[in-house]
């Protein structure tokens, strides 16, 4: 992997990701951001809504992630969905904190929500 990569890959980052459709088997693609932690990669979004990311990612794990902020390149990737609570609950406080900036008091009162309703996976690349 060249230098600029890995460096993109260390940030946290803006990103296209293009999974294969859950029902329909076609690609699609969508802008999503990604979260680097420890050498672990993920990727969460808000409580609530269904996401079609996630069934696809759920369905066929492989996915391509379109670097494009500071440095553009398609890598190869897998995913795999986070449904251990106590995993999740490190992940997503790591992300609310660090990633999003949010006051620990406050990451603390929302994360069981999070926890309970928010997308998240983890990918590693291939």
């Amino acid at each position: 992997m060249d230098t600029q990569t890995a460096t993109a890959l260390e940030a946290d980052g803006l990103c296209d990701i293009t999974t294969i459709g859950a029902r329909s088997g076609q690609p699609r693609r969508i802008e999503i951001v990604f979260h680097h932690f420890d050498g672990r990669y993920f990727i969460t979004g808000r409580p609530g809504a269904k996401r079609d990311w996630l069934a696809n990612l759920i369905a066929n794990p492989e996915f391509t992630l379109h670097l494009k902020s500071g440095h553009v390149g398609d890598l190869d990737a897998k995913a795999e969905d986070i449904t251990d609570n106590e995993e999740r609950a490190a992940v997503l406080y790591r992300i609310l904190t660090e990633s999003w900036d949010n006051e620990p008091s406050k990451a603390n009162h929302i994360l069981p929500r999070w926890v309970a309703g928010a997308p998240l996976v983890k990918f590693d690349l291939i």
